[in-house]
């Protein structure tokens, strides 16, 4: 792809993500949406594999039907009360159906099926893309609603770490876990985002780093499935001894960066009374450690039979950046100390 038109799509999908941000109006968010889906396109295609064309064709069915029900959904308020305006959102039904539209934009569970199958389809630098900014908007939405019918959100929230983590138990496809990761990271977002925005702000963040972080280091290393981790010590043994760290990050152990978010979310979740639900989300993210666990083991622990193809690339310079990768995964292992000024922030 010429670099000037990939130039253009990234800064229309900058435009779409931006004009959803500072929207107040429905059908100008709707237009941010519809702008920063047809802006990806051309960036999932541009390797013209069937795979990627046809991960291409399901993202966009996928993303034009959450966005019909949001135009519908907006149109209907819009008959009813005579208010374009986001904030004027007051009916429960409005809201719900709303929320609904952005889940299955999103991919929460149970509307996430589309997510690991795009995502095989996808190169890493495109997957990163959509694991990461695509969901901006989306949540900026769900962030100015504020939906009353905090069930639902729950329920979204909970499914979706009981999903994400029960989904990736079987998978050795690399992509198809980080699909799994991404949709239990973001039932932690949804479970808080009502009772706490700015937290919910820093859990994006943090996911965001530690996803950066991740999908670089795939892509360094060129792994694509479980197998070919056994033989990423060959080709850079100071980045695989790092990258469990990483793993482990996204996972939320202490003493680690992915601990902070989690740990806040838990505390204020009970300060709401809702322990019950805290409770069932621990548990739900032991099933994510599991597979984290299983990458770790297979990238350090393991070693390939024949490692010969191995052997060659370790001699050889990187061709990709590593200082932009060195200071994602030191944001992603050691922050957890400024956890103090980041209760702060969350509550001022």
């Amino acid at each position: 792809m010429s670099p000037y038109v990939l130039a253009l799509l990234l800064s229309t999908l900058g435009l779409g993500t931006t004009l959803t941000f500072v929207s107040s109006h429905w059908l100008l968010a709707w237009v941010g949406l519809e702008i920063n889906t047809l802006a990806i396109l051309p960036l999932m295609v541009r390797n013209h594999h069937p795979r990627a064309v046809e991960a291409a064709i399901k993202y966009f069915l996928i993303q034009a039907g959450g966005a019909a029900v949001l135009l519908f959904a907006g149109v209907t308020n819009a008959w009813f009360t005579g208010q374009w305006g986001i904030q004027q959102a007051t009916s429960p039904v409005f809201i719900g159906v709303i929320t609904i539209a952005l889940a299955l934009k999103l991919g929460l569970a149970p509307l996430h099926s589309w997510m690991p199958e795009v995502f095989q389809g996808l190169d890493l630098n495109t997957g990163l893309v959509l694991a990461t900014w695509q969901k901006l908007a989306p949540l900026a939405l769900l962030l100015q609603i504020q939906p009353s019918n905090s069930a639902l959100l729950i329920l979204l929230g909970l499914a979706s770490t009981l999903i994400g983590g029960w989904g990736g138990l079987n998978q050795t496809q690399l992509r198809k876990i980080l699909a799994y990761s991404s949709i239990a990271q973001l039932g932690w977002v949804v479970l808080i985002v009502q009772f706490s925005p700015s937290l919910a702000t820093l859990a994006v963040l943090v996911y965001i780093i530690a996803a950066a972080s991740t999908f670089i280091i795939l892509k360094l290393v060129k792994s694509t499935n479980i197998n070919m981790l056994a033989i990423s010590w060959a080709k850079s043994p100071a980045l695989v001894a790092m990258t469990p760290f990483v793993f482990l990050s996204l996972a939320g152990l202490p003493p680690l960066t992915g601990f902070m978010p989690k740990w806040l979310i838990i505390e204020e979740l009970s300060k709401q009374g809702l322990v019950p639900v805290a409770t069932l989300a621990v548990l739900t993210a032991l099933l994510s450690l599991y597979y984290y666990l299983r990458l770790t083991y297979a990238m350090t622990l393991t070693m390939f039979p024949n490692n010969f193809s191995g052997i060659p690339p370790w001699r050889l310079r990187a061709k990709q950046l590593t200082f932009p990768l060195a200071c994602l995964v030191t944001g992603t292992i050691s922050v957890l100390p400024l956890t103090p000024a980041a209760i702060a922030l969350v509550a001022f």
